[in-house]
């Protein structure tokens, strides 16, 4: 059974796993393309972020940072090393896209990255179900970007 935290970036536990997150994405993503937010940047009253916890042991982290009401974007989502290749990654997925559902968000968009180093995640995504879009809210055309996008049917 996975536990979900809100907004708990100071244990110390999570703010290890955003650092090393911040770090691996920006020295993966050339300059003036990495868009990865760090934890001030979190922090800001347009973005929710949760951890996942299974067992008492850090699994992984995401955020939904609302670009209107009805859309959002995920940000840093990471699973943990001790998780990871295991399929716990879309658990942190679905865990989102639930969250973003109780909040009445219609559309899911994600900007990630278009190298090899990037390919798990748009592998991931995929898997959920994001379609590649246009470049969306702040971002422009970028050879080192991917964008897609993911319209969320409420019951």
């Amino acid at each position: 059974m996975l536990k979900s935290i809100e907004d708990n970036f100071d244990h110390p536990e999570v703010n290890q796993l955003l650092k090393k997150h911040f770090i691996e994405l920006r020295a993966a993503s050339p300059q003036g393309s990495a868009h990865v937010l760090d934890i001030p940047g979190l922090k800001t009253s347009s973005i929710k972020f949760w951890s996942l916890w299974k067992e008492n042991q850090l699994m992984g982290c995401g955020a939904l940072k609302f670009l209107d009401e009805n859309h959002g974007e995920f940000k840093s989502i990471r699973v943990h090393d001790n998780f990871r290749g295991k399929g716990y990654g879309i658990k942190v997925v679905n865990h989102l896209i639930y969250e973003a559902k109780k909040l009445n968000v219609k559309r899911l968009s994600i900007e990630t990255g278009a190298g090899d180093f990037f390919i798990p995640a748009r592998k991931l995504f995929n898997k959920c179900g994001f379609t590649p879009c246009a470049p969306f809210a702040h971002y422009k055309e970028d050879i080192n970007s991917l964008y897609l996008t993911k319209f969320l049917e409420h019951n």
